[in-house]
């Protein structure tokens, strides 16, 4: 009997002992993902996009933060007084050059734009994070007013983590419009997509709630996703279009993955929500 105890006792402490460890390892990886989730989060020396050459000219500008951060960006204006402007605000990846082959098709258009690049990015000071990139878009603002363009002639284009900006900046404001590409509902949620055994709704110090701030926007919205998106989800994408207020307008293309194929059909979805502003 004493003997069975003994033998019972062992198995316990080995199965503590590997629960134990089980714990140590499981903390110690909640431990770094919450250090170092920014790095997980924002990635500006990737390079994953095709590599194009402008096919015009435009005005580099540095525009500064209030506090003190100087933004890289392009400015290209054909006429500032009868078209809207674009303000393009890029993803967590990359740099300005990767958005070349987006850009070059708005050179086709009756709009200008202005695109800039993150603290942190393109060889900008600074590091990114949920706050600064609302300032920088909003510099990115006050930078388009101060050179006369008023608000309502300006088009916010988010992309991928660039919509959770645009998204934000654009509440109770009266901006031309508002494009998101492959959108996503909160950060929290596409965390979760990714990590679904950490506690990512603790961690997470850049949340990027738009799924909870989409309906204070009162300006046409056009929203596009690809199906087959590998990294945010479609039905994020519809979700965000579900949520918001009219008028809207959707693009969801069957074959795109994250980086939608900017080709006719994309093309003419922009274009038309483009020229039907006022």
């Amino acid at each position: 009997m004493i003997f069975l105890f003994k033998k019972y006792i062992k198995k316990m402490n080995y199965l503590t002992n590997i629960l134990l460890g089980i714990f140590i390892f499981y903390f110690a990886i909640v431990i770094y993902t919450y250090i170092f989730q920014r790095n997980l989060l924002y990635h500006p020396n990737e390079n994953n996009y095709s590599d194009n050459e402008l096919i015009s000219n435009l005005k580099k500008v540095k525009i500064k933060t209030k506090d003190n951060i100087e933004l890289k960006s392009w400015y290209y204006s054909k006429n500032s007084n009868d078209y809207k402007t674009i303000l393009f605000l890029h993803g967590n990846a990359g740099d300005l050059e990767n958005r070349i082959y987006k850009i070059n098709h708005f050179i086709d258009m009756k709009v200008n734009f202005l695109i800039i690049a993150w603290r942190g990015f393109s060889g900008n000071k600074g590091k990114p994070t949920e706050k600064g990139l609302y300032e920088d878009a909003m510099s990115a603002v006050r930078w388009l007013k101060s050179n006369g363009v008023n608000e309502n002639k300006i088009i916010l284009y988010g992309e991928s983590l660039g919509t959770a900006v645009a998204v934000e900046i654009a509440q109770n404001k009266n901006f031309g419009g508002i494009v998101l590409e492959s959108p996503f509902t909160s950060m929290v949620a596409a965390g979760k997509e990714k990590y679904p055994f950490l506690p990512v709704n603790i961690l997470l110090k850049d949340k990027y709630e738009s799924d909870k701030k989409i309906k204070n926007i009162k300006i046409p919205i056009l929203i596009m996703h690809g199906k087959v998106d590998k990294i945010v989800p479609f039905y994020m994408g519809k979700k965000m279009f579900d949520l918001a207020n009219s008028p809207k307008s959707s693009y969801f293309s069957d074959y795109d993955d994250h980086m939608m194929n900017f080709d006719k059909n994309l093309l003419k979805a922009l274009r038309e929500f483009i020229y039907s502003l006022n």
